[in-house]
């Protein structure tokens, strides 16, 4: 690979910490232990692979990819759509990003979702693209309704999209939360302000663009997700990729 200088550090000050004890299940989870750097195997450094055929024509469009375009899912349309970019603002084709989310009642399609909401059964809730060469995303869904959850007295989990997106191997994957411009329940929510910094908070939070909402179809929400980068770097006492 070419050598286009250092990686640019990660800011490990923009990262919550991991004892939180607003957060409750934070308090049992968190390392009481120094952390360890473990070698890392195959099933870390290769893949994900696809063949041509793996990806439908619907995988990006959660309206239509349960029901294979038989019945829309029910709820506000929205398009969420961005980049894929590394640390100096290039853009990174080919990277597999998937999102999960609750319907529009804000619940999942999880056997141990016990919302009152009801199930949609139009909705799955979930969905897959690939970047193009210019790094773009875009998925088709339903914005997803807020839900309670049991960690205060009356806690609320402010609408939200699920996003992974993996790098050149399945040890090179990210995983966030996609919130909505003007959500009051952000301020509200305990696992939101584990991030300490608003400015850092506000990166998670897609604005609405008009310029591509569809009228009379969807609202359109953007959402770049901007990575440290496929080059190498000292993490402790071993290489470290995305």
């Amino acid at each position: 690979m070419t050598d286009l200088g250092p990686l640019i550090p990660r800011n490990r000050a923009v990262h919550p910490p991991a004892y939180t004890p607003d957060y409750k299940t934070s308090v049992a989870r968190s390392p009481t232990l120094p952390l360890l750097s473990l070698e890392s195997g195959p099933s870390e450094e290769t893949g994900p692979m696809f063949g041509h055929g793996m990806f439908g024509a619907l995988d990006n469009n959660l309206i239509l990819n349960w029901t294979k375009g038989a019945a829309p899912a029910i709820g506000e349309r929205i398009l969420v759509f961005g980049h894929v970019l590394d640390e100096r603002g290039k853009p990174v084709p080919e990277t597999l990003v998937e999102i999960w989310q609750a319907n529009a009642g804000g619940r999942y399609r999880h056997k141990k979702d016990g919302y009152l909401a009801p199930l949609d059964p139009n909705f799955g809730g979930c969905g897959r693209a690939l970047t193009d060469e210019n790094g773009y995303y875009e998925f088709l869904t339903i914005r997803p309704g807020a839900y309670p959850w049991p960690n205060r007295g009356n806690d609320w989990r402010p609408m939200h999209i699920h996003l992974s997106v993996y790098g050149h191997s399945f040890g090179q994957r990210l995983i966030t939360q996609l919130y909505f411009e003007g959500d009051p329940l952000i301020d509200l929510c305990p696992i939101a302000n584990t991030v300490k910094d608003r400015g850092d908070l506000d990166r998670l939070v897609a604005p609405l663009d008009m310029s591509m909402a569809r009228p009379l179809d969807f609202l359109a929400y953007r959402f770049d997700i901007v990575l440290r980068g496929r080059r190498q770097t000292m993490f402790e006492n071993r290489l470290e990729g995305l």
